[in-house]
């Protein structure tokens, strides 16, 4: 051990000492009393916690970004709180909500996304392979009837159903292609036709 570790060590130890001599001299003999109010501290600061560690996915259900129509050719997406842009469409009527994923080169259904469309994922063919940060994953190309977000209403729209892992489907570059343009303006993405 350091002696900045033994330091510290020391440091706590006397804030112990120092915590529970406070809570016997308060509570004297009620110590199961004491016990039990203390309980219910930790109880709150371990709840406290465990919200801030999920706070991205909490924010996210609760201020869900959807597409704001400004005219039938252009859309505006509002940044979440996680940093990225989200927007909810449907594919084949499904209603399902999407990444926009600039890293990536497809628009990419989650396996339950695509379940959901109509499309049934242990009858696929995962046989394109994609490099992704968790390494290469293979993907079973489909044609999508129909993908619509906000003002934008696509037919027979290329996509690939991810064959690993995947909580969220992705709108890639194949989809940002789509547009005349499209832009970041700080907290919004701008798209237009």
């Amino acid at each position: 051990m350091s002696g900045d570790e033994t330091a510290r060590l020391v440091y706590l130890a006397g804030l112990l000492v120092l915590v529970c001599g406070g809570l016997f001299a308060a509570y004297g003999r009620r110590m199961g009393e004491a016990l039990r109010h203390a309980a219910i501290w930790a109880l709150i600061f371990l709840a406290a916690i465990v919200l801030y560690g999920f706070r991205d996915i909490i924010g996210a259900q609760l201020s869900s970004a959807p597409v704001m129509a400004v005219t039938e050719n252009a859309a505006v997406l509002r940044r979440g709180p996680n940093g990225h842009f989200r927007a909810s469409g449907s594919v084949n009527g499904a209603s399902v909500d999407f990444l926009i994923d600039t890293g990536a080169t497809e628009i990419v259904l989650s396996r339950a996304d695509a379940a959901r469309a109509g499309l049934d994922p242990d009858r696929l063919a995962y046989t394109r392979p994609a490099n992704t940060a968790n390494g290469v994953v293979y993907g079973a190309p489909v044609r999508l009837e129909r993908l619509a977000i906000g003002p934008f209403d696509d037919r027979d729209v290329a996509a690939v159903v991810n064959g690993g892992e995947l909580s969220t489907s992705l709108l890639g570059i194949r989809w940002l292609d789509r547009f005349a343009r499209w832009r970041v303006e700080g907290d919004r993405m701008v798209l237009e036709r």
